[in-house]
């Protein structure tokens, strides 16, 4: 799965040799593929309106349930800290009915 995803990048960017695909089991079976790109390269990927991220977002989806596999896939922006570090989106929020 990593080679087609990282096939299908490296076509998109100006740096291929800067893709790279990193792949976390998780605890409930799913698999996760972070997807790494170069400086410059990250706009490329997202495409307008996020177009080519939702596309290829399906791409993954489809080859994994193929296989039979649950599967997650992420663009990780390095100008970004990562997710665990980020507080809880709730824990910052009204909860969804306490709104004034």
């Amino acid at each position: 799965m990593e080679d087609f995803i990282s096939f299908i990048v490296k076509h998109l960017v100006e740096k291929p040799e800067s893709v790279r695909i990193e792949t976390i089991k998780e605890e409930n079976g799913r698999i996760l593929y972070k997807l790494y790109v170069g400086q410059g390269d990250l706009g490329q990927v997202i495409g307008k309106e996020g177009r080519t991220a939702r596309s290829l977002r399906t791409l993954v989806f489809a080859a994994a349930a193929r296989r039979g596999i649950r599967a997650g896939f992420e663009i990780v922006d390095p100008a970004m800290p990562p997710r665990s570090a980020e507080p809880s989106a709730w824990s910052a929020m009204d909860s969804p009915g306490d709104h004034a």
